[in-house]
């Protein structure tokens, strides 16, 4: 049987959500968007860090990998792929050697399993201005308000207070501001 998107994103889900039950601080997105619409990763998971996970069924192709791997690059501490045998190879060319790689198989039940390939290492080159497009203006301001860095800030638009933040913030700090806008969020995108 073929593996589709629908299931194995239905499969993560239910492994993600057991892995991480005991923490109540763990915030699992689908479809997240990422420099300001370039990409979007099929699923994040907030915690502690920012790990993303693509999506390869036997029915995608590897056409857009190339443009998804430059956005996720930029934001995530680990990404991993889950993806069909068929790409196995072709993908070593285009991912980075720290990425994740788990191929997808659907076993005679329907089930689909994970066969972990490659476990994700720590990204090297987090961007700190991608990593502040995540956050909307009023989170971008009010972290700037927090750190009395907001003078002269407070009426311009979202693009300048990104930028503030990654010019003026360590990326370790960043990365915990961020971290903690997204998880307090109480409204998303309509799914």
């Amino acid at each position: 049987m073929k593996t589709r998107d629908i299931d194995i994103r239905a499969s993560l889900h239910s492994v993600l959500r057991e892995l991480h039950k005991d923490d109540p601080n763990t915030l699992i997105l689908d479809e997240l968007g990422l420099c300001q619409g370039d990409a979007r990763i099929d699923v994040a998971v907030v915690n502690g860090s920012i790990n993303g996970y693509e999506i390869k069924s036997e029915s995608d192709t590897l056409e857009r990998l190339p443009r998804q791997t430059d956005a996720y690059n930029k934001v995530f501490d680990t990404v991993t792929i889950l993806t069909a045998s068929r790409f196995m190879e072709g993908l070593q060319d285009i991912i980075p050697d720290w990425w994740g790689i788990t191929k997808t198989e659907m076993d005679n039940e329907g089930v689909v399993c994970f066969l972990p390939y490659r476990s994700p290492q720590q990204n090297p080159n987090i961007d700190p201005l991608a990593l502040a497009q995540l956050l909307w203006r009023e989170e971008a301001l009010s972290i700037l308000k927090e750190r009395g860095l907001h003078k002269g800030l407070l009426s311009k638009p979202r693009r300048i207070l990104w930028n503030a933040l990654a010019d003026q913030l360590e990326l370790e700090d960043l990365q915990d501001e961020v971290r903690k806008k997204l998880k307090a969020r109480t409204r998303w995108r309509a799914h």
